[in-house]
């Protein structure tokens, strides 16, 4: 794909993460040298286009006093797999809600991130989400550490 140079700006702009202000299009687009419109139209089409799928931020859960974490994966019958992955994600302690394709010998197909306080608040939360969906097999696992969040480079600076 060819960039124009304002195009490429903006990926510059965008791949260093979004800025943790109170106007984080404006802030970017004041880096690129356009106006917010201007950047929002951008994203938009390049949206449209299958360019970008989305823009979201890149949570830190940790500096957000969230000590506890779990990926859960469920084994859903596929034809309640889109109803219980919206049901998941509309738990405000879930950060991603997605599917995966099972294989023979991991019948898992919808993945959870679970964030809490303590490892007995996101256990209490995920007992609550089977509770919720009547789903009986899952795995929580349970987040040890975290090695790397950063969003990925695109165009080199």
């Amino acid at each position: 794909m060819h960039l124009t140079a304002t195009q490429r700006r903006v990926l510059q702009v965008l791949q260093n993460g979004m800025p943790t202000t109170l106007t984080p299009y404006q802030d970017m687009a004041r880096q690129v040298g356009i106006t917010t419109d201007e950047l929002l139209d951008l994203l938009r089409k390049w949206r449209q286009e299958g360019v970008l799928r989305r823009v979201g931020a890149v949570v830190n859960h940790f500096r957000l006093g969230l000590d506890a974490g779990a990926m859960v994966v469920w084994n859903i019958p596929p034809r309640r797999l889109h109803e219980t992955g919206r049901l998941f994600a509309g738990f405000e302690q879930v950060s991603h809600a997605y599917e995966r394709m099972t294989t023979e010998h991991w019948p898992y197909n919808l993945y959870t991130m679970v964030h809490g306080q303590t490892h007995e608040e996101v256990r209490r939360i995920v007992e609550a989400m089977a509770a919720a969906a009547g789903a009986s097999d899952y795995q929580t696992l349970r987040t040890e550490r975290e090695l790397k969040k950063a969003p990925p480079t695109y165009v080199a600076q």
